[in-house]
């Protein structure tokens, strides 16, 4: 049965028109604010996800020192592991990449003559 004085049948005035525009306008923009905060984190995360160079298997190595060298000191940074050794009555730093332990680089000290 149809009621004659249901509220949803009659036409709304010009005042709640633009009430009812204003308020899907806001709820348009509050979607959309959703909708890019949502993205910005997704997009962040895959970033650091695919920007991470993979796990790489823990690696195990022997380093060779001469005979008689001894080493005099270790320093790890965030990519680099740097090894000070005494050959001989020389110092001498050595470095290996953190992930792969391979030589990085050598650095020797010597006095001047």
């Amino acid at each position: 049965m149809s009621n004659p004085d249901n509220d949803d049948d009659k036409p709304l005035t010009p005042e709640q028109q633009k009430l009812v525009a204003k308020v899907r306008w806001l709820m348009l923009l509050s979607g959309l604010a959703t909708f890019l905060g949502i993205a910005v984190v997704v997009g962040i995360v895959g970033y650091r996800v695919f920007r991470t160079e993979g796990s790489v298997a823990p690696a195990e190595m022997t380093a060779l020192l001469p005979k008689g060298a001894k080493v005099v000191s270790t320093a790890v940074t965030e990519d680099r592991i740097a090894v000070t050794v005494e050959v001989g009555g020389m110092i001498e730093v050595r470095t290996f990449d953190v992930r792969t332990l391979k030589p990085a680089g050598r650095l020797r000290f010597a006095t001047e003559p």
